[in-house]
């Protein structure tokens, strides 16, 4: 006897169902490729370190020309692929035992990591950039380290006139993806030209880059920047990015470079709404971030 079509229909249904409860579930595709680490917290991005392992490799200064040697910091894990990779200058006068308590905290997070020594301390400001961005080149294309790094993921930071050469890095190479100046020095005041995502972090009582002299007059003109952000720390001077104790200069620091070099969108809840609190004295950003 033929079986009628309703009939079909709900022994079809059931089939479908009886399929779909015995299939093993699909693994859920990651939303972003770059993302690296866990869902970050507030406690996650004000620790010390981060969930990652890591090793270091000493770069002499008689094996480069284009900077003055330093430190490569990097995650041991390449089980999640690639990773961006930040250099970092210290400033005037100083070498990279300055800038390198960053080194750890930065690479712990899922960054590979490279601090400065620049030729000479008394380097200027473009030359700095100059050398940040030569760091960059030997990280990516001869350093022992160079197959954990994706090339299209880089970013600059610096202190003082290392602050200024990672404005001056930004402005000649567009295709950087960060850049974190610290109560940055140039005697540029304009960077219009600048198409890199770029956090100033700037100190209330600086002396000797005053922040309306140098990082405010900095950030109001980066009028091409696709993303910019003012931080300045409250009560703080010149020095305070070099103290190796900065929570709020590595908590925003990572954020803005997890954000813009690992495009993870997780973190913009640390940069907008716009973060406020003791230690930060003003805060002006792009927001939302595109």
């Amino acid at each position: 006897m033929p079986v009628p079509v309703r009939r079909k229909a709900s022994l079809l249904t059931a089939l479908c169902a009886a399929f779909v409860l015995a299939s093993p579930a699909l693994p859920a595709a990651a939303a972003n490729p770059y993302e690296r680490g866990p869902a970050p917290t507030n406690a996650s991005i004000e620790a010390s370190r981060g969930t990652f392992a890591i090793a270091q490799v000493t770069v002499a200064r008689s094996s480069v020309s284009t900077f003055g040697g330093g430190t490569i910091y990097y995650p041991t894990d390449t089980s999640a692929g690639t990773f961006g990779a930040v250099a970092i200058s210290p400033g005037f006068t100083a070498s990279q035992s300055s800038i390198a308590w960053l080194g750890p905290r930065l690479a712990s997070q899922g960054f590979v990591v490279i601090t400065i020594d620049t030729r000479s301390t008394l380097d200027q400001p473009d030359s700095r950039g100059t050398q940040l961005l030569g760091a960059l080149d030997y990280l990516t294309n001869t350093s022992s380290v160079r197959t954990r790094i994706d090339a299209t993921r880089l970013g600059v930071m610096g202190h003082s006139m290392g602050g200024g050469g990672s404005l001056a890095a930004a402005r000649t190479r567009p295709a950087l993806q960060a850049a974190v100046p610290l109560t940055p020095w140039h005697g540029t005041k304009s960077w219009t030209t600048v198409r890199v995502p770029t956090m100033i972090i700037g100190a209330e009582n600086d002396s000797t880059a005053p922040v309306s002299s140098h990082a405010e007059p900095f950030y109001t003109s980066l009028s091409a920047a696709p993303d910019k952000a003012y931080l300045e720390l409250n009560n703080a001077g010149h020095s305070a990015p070099t103290s190796g104790g900065s929570v709020t200069v590595a908590k925003y620091s990572l954020s803005w470079l997890k954000r813009f070099i690992d495009n993870d969108t997780r973190y913009d809840q640390f940069l907008c709404p716009a973060p406020s609190g003791t230690a930060i004295q003003e805060y002006r950003a792009t927001c939302p971030h595109s």
